[in-house]
């Protein structure tokens, strides 16, 4: 049987201010995750052991990865590799899914 994970705005989380976050589908080899980010919001550099790819919905985020600075429109994609230092911040109102492989055990 399949555990259908419904988008619902009422379960999302508030990690940090102007994020918004729903752990959806996973299990232990990956997990997809939905965020909302606030027009303004800016995420703070960091690195994880975890694969992720980024698959934007709406809006427009930019995404500084070693440095090197990203901007990525609905429909556009990019996997970040393990252990790399990146960031995101949104100028725009922007809604996004990651894919972490292994699942992130800190968003459980």
């Amino acid at each position: 049987m399949l555990k259908v994970i419904r988008a619902d705005d009422s379960t999302m989380t508030a990690p940090e201010p102007g994020l918004r976050r729903q752990v959806m589908a996973t299990s232990e080899p990956m997990m997809l995750v939905r965020h909302r980010m606030e027009a303004g919001w800016v995420g703070a550099a960091h690195s994880h052991p975890h694969e992720q790819l980024i698959y934007i919905l709406s809006g427009e985020i930019a995404l500084t990865v070693d440095g090197e600075t990203y901007t990525l429109l609905a429909g556009d994609s990019v996997m970040v590799p393990g252990d790399v230092v990146h960031q995101a911040s949104a100028a725009v109102a922007s809604e996004v899914l990651d894919v972490f492989t292994p699942a992130r055990e800190d968003y459980r």
